[in-house]
């Protein structure tokens, strides 16, 4: 509960100050209010809130792009991102990926741990994802992102309310349980670290 009470108090923080600040603010300021939620480390420590460390710049424009243009769904990042212009989504794609890579959150449930990899080895996850989970271009980085946050993108784009590239990722994830969803967000959480 405490996070959730940050999370909250960090997201009206950020709001605030990105309102107050947009007109004239620099990008480390107005990229200050978005760390306010995604940690000032770019390691998230607010539920279902995704860690931003080490993630492509590609992918980073991609989604600000997103939520920009209101094509994903989240009230407080469509409110956020609607006023940044194309240079504003490189600038701050660009600072977001020099955030160093969050850690794995600590030893993995081997059995789960070992589900999680047969599940990933028998996709083409390492195809777009890299071999090391590391991300690329426009696709995330999945290694030690956060769990809660793995499983509910999972989720969202099994159910098609989150778009993909093309349905790319509906397609496959098509025919995995929840238990196997909850599998692979272990298996990428805790990916031993560079």
């Amino acid at each position: 509960m405490p996070a959730l009470v940050s999370g909250g108090l960090a997201a009206i923080v950020a709001v605030a100050v990105l309102a107050t600040t947009a007109s004239g603010a620099s990008v480390e300021e107005r990229l200050a209010a978005c760390l306010a939620c995604h940690g000032p480390d770019g390691r998230s420590v607010i539920p279902e809130t995704p860690s931003l460390g080490g993630q492509p710049s590609f992918f980073v424009v991609a989604q600000l792009f997103l939520f920009r243009e209101g094509r994903r769904n989240s009230p407080l990042m469509n409110e956020l991102a609607k006023t940044l212009t194309n240079d504003d989504l490189r600038a701050f794609a660009e600072r977001i990926s020099k955030l160093p890579s969050p850690p794995p959150p600590g030893p993995p449930d081997p059995a789960i741990f070992a589900r999680g990899r047969a599940l990933a080895g028998g996709r083409p996850c390492p195809v777009c994802h890299n071999p090391d989970f590391s991300g690329r271009e426009q696709m995330p980085r999945l290694a030690n992102q956060r769990e809660d946050y793995l499983l509910k993108a999972m989720r969202e784009y099994q159910s098609g309310a989150r778009i993909g590239y093309g349905g790319t990722m509906l397609d496959e994830l098509k025919g995995l349980s929840d238990a196997d969803l909850h599998d692979l967000a272990h298996f990428f959480a805790h990916l031993p670290g560079p």
